[in-house]
């Protein structure tokens, strides 16, 4: 069914008539030209398409565009402010965090969440937070690394 779906995306307001049913993956890259978040394997178990819905780490592969009806959504594109990464963004590339890149996005989107429940996470919290996106490069050591060196420059604050 055709509907006026409306929400908040990078801090924009965006209204869209879309069929509801349609994945927010394909609204995001396909309608709104917002390449960062990636196709994976379409079943929502590898985790690249991660985004956040209202702050949550959510697979947009198999999240229909109507469950983000007037919620507010942050893809990888809407982390850097004013031309600045986030400190996310950044560790992850301070500290070769990623080697291929494809995962990257929805490995960072997935950080952010986890940051935001557990502001100063241990080992454990980090690699159980992130067990769920793969990265098939190996990149896990330093994924974990540039999560605390994150965490640390935060200080806590998102």
């Amino acid at each position: 069914m055709t509907e006026k779906i409306q929400f908040k995306l990078n801090g924009e307001s965006v209204q869209l008539t879309v069929d509801t049913d349609r994945m927010l993956l394909w609204v995001l890259r396909t309608d709104l030209g917002l390449t960062g978040t990636k196709f994976g394997c379409g079943e929502s178990f590898c985790g690249t398409c991660t985004v956040l819905v209202n702050n949550l780490a959510v697979r947009s592969c198999s999240t229909p565009i109507k469950y983000v009806h007037d919620k507010e959504i942050v893809t990888i594109e809407g982390l850097a402010k004013n031309g600045k990464l986030h400190p996310l963004q950044k560790a992850f590339m301070d500290h070769d965090a990623l080697q291929c890149g494809y995962c990257t996005p929805g490995m960072i989107m997935n950080a952010y969440s986890l940051l935001k429940k557990h502001p100063h996470p241990s080992d454990a919290e980090i690699v159980e937070g992130m067990d769920d996106n793969l990265c098939r490069c190996g990149a896990h050591t330093h994924i974990v690394q540039a999560i605390h060196v994150a965490a640390k420059e935060m200080g806590g604050g998102l």
